[in-house]
């Protein structure tokens, strides 16, 4: 079993990475292979629009989301980001708008949203990165307290001592659910799904 952890921070060695850390240490404790992607510092451009991913099975812009893609459907996901402006930062928009509209079936992958921020901001970023498992149907998993860390610095961040501890049962508590869901679809596979039904509110 594989996790990916995305680390959506421009700073390689920094706050995110940190708390990204400290989920990986524990979710190999229980046996899960996991890499940190660090994609903060690549251009990445928004999606257009353009649905050519429906019939290349790709996004058409071949940059670090395209290379991502394979990894997140052989994987599950976590996605770290910091606090620009109570949000996410651009960067990462433009990459989990395109990688999970490029991207095929995720039901039953487990995501987890990371979020770090110095003070405040950090629940509409958590709550913005948990939308992309949702529409997805990707189960999250949770921890004792929304999946934050807080501080300027990483050494900051080793002193959130309710931070690290929330990283640590996090990834215990994915681990759990990954092998949980793994056990179920060997036994009875996925879910049955259905075809969907796209409405609007024009008629």
């Amino acid at each position: 079993m594989k996790a990916l952890l995305i680390n959506g921070s421009p700073h390689p060695n920094g706050c995110t990475f940190t708390a990204l850390s400290l989920v990986k240490e524990q979710l190999e404790k229980e046996g899960i292979e996991t890499e940190i992607v660090q994609i903060g510092t690549k251009d990445i451009r928004g999606c257009i629009g353009c649905r050519k991913c429906a019939t290349l099975g790709h996004c058409i812009f071949s940059d670090i989301v395209n290379e991502i893609a394979p990894k997140l459907m052989e994987a599950d996901g976590v996605i770290g980001s910091p606090v620009y402006f109570a949000g996410m930062n651009g960067t990462l928009v433009s990459f989990m708008d395109r990688l999970f509209y490029s991207t095929g079936d995720k039901r039953m992958k487990v995501g987890a949203a990371v979020v770090s921020s110095r003070r405040a901001g950090s629940v509409q970023t958590f709550n913005a990165i948990n939308s992309y498992f949702t529409i997805s149907q990707m189960p999250i998993a949770s921890s004792r307290y929304w999946n934050e860390v807080h501080g300027y610095t990483k050494e900051d961040v080793m002193k959130d001592e309710e931070g690290v501890q929330t990283m640590r049962i996090l990834g215990k508590n994915m681990a759990f659910l990954m092998k949980a869901i793994e056990t179920q679809k060997e036994k009875e596979g996925l879910p049955e799904e259905e075809v969907p039904i796209h409405t609007h509110f024009m008629k």
